[in-house]
């Protein structure tokens, strides 16, 4: 505990620090809005479902649990990290809007529906209010914990419970028909673009991140 006092002592002592906050999470809200807005749009754009040669010889699986308690329990720990690392915070949040910003636009170009027998959920969930299930393209369970994994790259734990954590993900979309594979597959090339240039827009960010990995 008085580890992480120390930290925050040292990390909010810095004039700059009040602000880059400021900026993230500003960040965060417009790539949130940003994302609700493509996920309206992808709704009403939504045409046809097509096949898909790994659903086809898939079951349905009832993965709601996978789905929705396991990426609540993500967030957590995303917001555990940022609380006892305050230093990373920056470029934790900066990396992540900026991955739902670049989401939120591929999910606008191509207008198709859910797979016709994927898993529905109920429509009280919150789920449901933050999004549509049209948002397809590409899958933000698979590549969220992979873009934690390439920041944590060379923390070998973390790493590979993210990388753990990112294939779960992906295999219970699959398993619920959720997502198409191309959705899955594509999440982690796509991912590794957002981070490498995430390292480029936020260097300093990067820099100071870095320091406590």
């Amino acid at each position: 505990m008085g580890n992480i006092i120390a930290r925050h002592k040292l990390f909010w002592s810095s004039k700059s620090a009040y602000s880059n906050i400021a900026v993230s999470i500003l960040l965060l809200f417009i790539a949130l809005l940003f994302n609700y807005g493509a996920n309206v749009y992808a709704t009403s754009r939504a045409d046809n479902s097509v096949t898909d040669i790994i659903l086809d010889n898939l079951p349905v699986v009832d993965v709601s649990s996978v789905f929705v308690l396991g990426y609540a329990f993500l967030i957590l720990f995303i917001l555990i990290i940022i609380l006892t690392e305050p230093q990373q915070t920056p470029f934790l949040i900066k990396s992540i809007a900026l991955f739902i910003v670049v989401r939120a636009i591929f999910i606008t170009l191509t207008h198709l529906s859910q797979p016709a027998d994927s898993l529905s959920f109920n429509e009280s969930t919150i789920l449901k209010k933050l999004a549509s299930g049209d948002d397809l393209f590409f899958s933000g369970h698979t590549g969220i914990p992979f873009l934690l994994a390439l920041a944590y790259w060379k923390h070998s734990r973390l790493r590979a419970m993210f990388i753990t954590g990112s294939l779960i993900f992906g295999f219970s979309v699959l398993l619920g028909h959720l997502h198409y594979s191309i959705d899955v597959f594509a999440a982690f090339f796509i991912t590794y673009g957002i981070f490498t240039i995430a390292t480029k827009f936020f260097k300093k960010d990067y820099k100071l991140f870095l320091e406590k990995v």
